[in-house]
């Protein structure tokens, strides 16, 4: 599934058995990583770069829901492969650690590395049912200050755009974005966190607009969760970071508002990131799978992984989706350390991309697109538009001349076409229920999208069918109430194991590329930090907060300890 024959020649050969050494290294700094995700790739980084010797073991695909995979038997006359992925890539101004990871990844003729793949996107379209699409610019622009009136106007400017949302409204969902704002630390996690989104924006009793599409859709579409379970404080935290980038007058989110990458996510990230760290001197093992935990006086003695046997390291760093963790988590390491046992109670989702390949390019504007109020919560981007070179010389049979890809971020509600979950629908209805949806929810006075246009699509192989039920192999970690609690941090009370992955507590506190970066960043620290090593250490960027804010959030502090309500209710 990966670039096929490169990745598998790559794989390291292993002995048939005995205790593999994760690296032959000086004592106490052998590293071994379970996953080869954004969280594997950036601890093995910031190790290597620190001397350590890494291994990553990985049972399928290097890069994980961030890559970008080939569709088999799709190319012809010396062309690649058309490309799939798990779903678009998306990077907001307020990302800061993935792009400074990118700026370390050499790309030939890139003086800024990796990072300058980056590209801007200057506008995003907003669909709705039997109503004309909306086009947004989302680069702001022309402000002087960070204000609250500059940022209480982005927040109406992002939102007042929706048909047949009342002012009053308007009104009221900006005064509880500067609620939020303006709330303490200790208000944030002592009751938006255990709260829903729902509940806090009060969507009971208001309009069909504000509940639809304010409430329900934005929040769909942002983070694939459930407005009615996911934590208000989860969904205030990114709420505040999208709209200060919006601002532009954040210095640390640089780049724009959105960006997204010039090419296939393997071609113009993964791949050559892969390639130098390998040329710095880690070594992947491929189809490894970490299928236990041994522990011993204190401390992980060692790992049992699929297709490999037995490894041993100093310390051992569990880089894998929460769901893929839990099961390492034996009693022995339970008792060492019960609040592990919390990651039992985190929940996962579904959020899996489609990929449209069509022989005309549509006139969808560049960028991003939203169909607000859809079944399926569905996103999308026009992508040959924005990357290098000529799409159908470089991909496919020479006839396809556009890639737009698709997210669907709601398997739980029934569709327009036939009436039934994504769940419960099979390959070819998953594809056509997201086609219907999308020319009912764009094409009202513009014809954008045309059956006849359609070459092939490809669905996330993550996706598949068991006995006529869909299965997801790749879910997304969902922030319900209150699920901060059950949340690890990189370090646990055994000594030498680490946690990396989008369930780690992380500023951004969603499970995005950044947080699985940022966490990444987290576990070689922690990893220093045991070690008492005195290299200096990844650097972590907190999410800005705005210092005009400060004093209401220190009277809001006190106000909260007194048991008192925020003063804007």
């Amino acid at each position: 599934m990966l670039r096929g024959t490169a990745l598998a020649a790559a794989a390291v050969t292993l002995p048939a058995a005995g205790p593999l050494r994760a690296r032959a290294a000086a004592p106490g700094r052998s590293v071994a990583v379970f996953g080869g995700g954004v969280s594997g790739l950036t601890t093995a980084h910031e190790l290597i770069d620190r001397g350590y010797e890494v291994t990553v073991y990985e049972p399928l695909a290097l890069g994980g829901k961030a890559r970008s995979m080939p569709v088999p038997g799709t190319a012809a006359g010396g062309r690649a492969d058309l490309p799939g992925e798990h779903g678009f890539r998306f990077f907001p101004g307020c990302y800061q650690h993935v792009p400074e990871t990118m700026s370390r990844i050499p790309f030939a003729g890139n003086g800024n590395g990796v990072a300058d793949n980056l590209v801007r996107v200057e506008a995003t379209t907003a669909g709705f049912p039997n109503l004309a699409p909306i086009v947004l610019p989302v680069e702001v622009g022309g402000l002087a200050q960070l204000t609250p009136e500059v940022i209480q106007s982005t927040i109406s400017g992002a939102v007042g755009f929706i048909p047949q949302l009342p002012p009053a409204e308007l009104a009221f969902f900006v005064q509880q974005m500067m609620r939020w704002f303006t709330s303490s630390t200790e208000r944030r996690f002592g009751e938006w966190e255990y709260r829903s989104w729902t509940d806090v924006m009060q969507a009971n009793g208001k309009s069909t607009a504000y509940r639809e599409y304010l409430v329900n859709a934005l929040t769909r579409i942002t983070v694939a969760a459930k407005p009615h379970r996911s934590s208000a404080r989860t969904i205030g935290t990114i709420g505040e970071a999208l709209v200060l980038a919006g601002t532009g007058l954040v210095p640390g989110y640089q780049g724009g508002v959105d960006r997204i990458l010039n090419r296939p996510t393997n071609e113009a990230w993964i791949d050559p990131w892969v390639d130098h760290l390998r040329g710095r001197g880690v070594r992947f093992v491929m189809g490894a799978k970490a299928t236990g935990l041994q522990f011993d006086g204190g401390r992980i003695s060692g790992a049992s992984v699929s297709g490999v046997g037995r490894v041993e390291a100093d310390w051992y760093v569990c880089a894998m989706p929460v769901e893929r963790t839990v099961p390492l988590l034996n009693d022995s390491i339970l008792n060492a350390d019960p609040s592990l046992d919390g990651m039992r109670n985190l929940e996962v989702d579904w959020m899996v991309g489609i990929q449209y390949y069509l022989t005309t390019p549509t006139e969808l504007p560049e960028g991003h697109v939203a169909a607000l109020g859809s079944p399926w919560a569905l996103t999308a981007l026009r992508q040959a538009p924005m990357w290098v070179g000529d799409f159908a010389a470089r991909y496919g049979d020479g006839t396809v001349r556009e890639c737009l890809s698709v997210d669907v971020s709601d398997w739980d509600t029934p569709g327009i076409l036939f009436g039934k979950t994504a769940k419960q629908c099979t390959k070819d209805e998953v594809a056509q229920e997201v086609w219907a949806q999308l020319k009912a929810w764009l094409n009202t006075g513009t014809g954008w999208l045309r059956d006849e246009d359609i070459h092939s699509w490809f669905l996330d192989p993550g996706v598949h069918w068991d006995g006529g039920a869909a299965v997801n192999d790749t879910p997304l970690l969902v922030n319900t109430a209150g699920s901060y609690d059950h949340r690890p941090t990189s370090h646990c009370g055994i000594e030498n194991l680490f946690f990396a992955g989008d369930h780690v507590r992380t500023h951004i506190d969603l499970a995005t590329m950044e947080g699985a970066n940022e966490s990444g960043r987290t576990a070689a620290n922690a990893i220093l930090d045991a070690a008492a090593d005195n290299a200096a250490r990844a650097p972590i960027y907190p999410l800005f907060a705005p210092p005009i804010f400060e004093p209401l959030k220190q009277l809001d502090a006190q106000r909260y300890r007194a048991g008192l309500p925020h003063v804007l209710g």
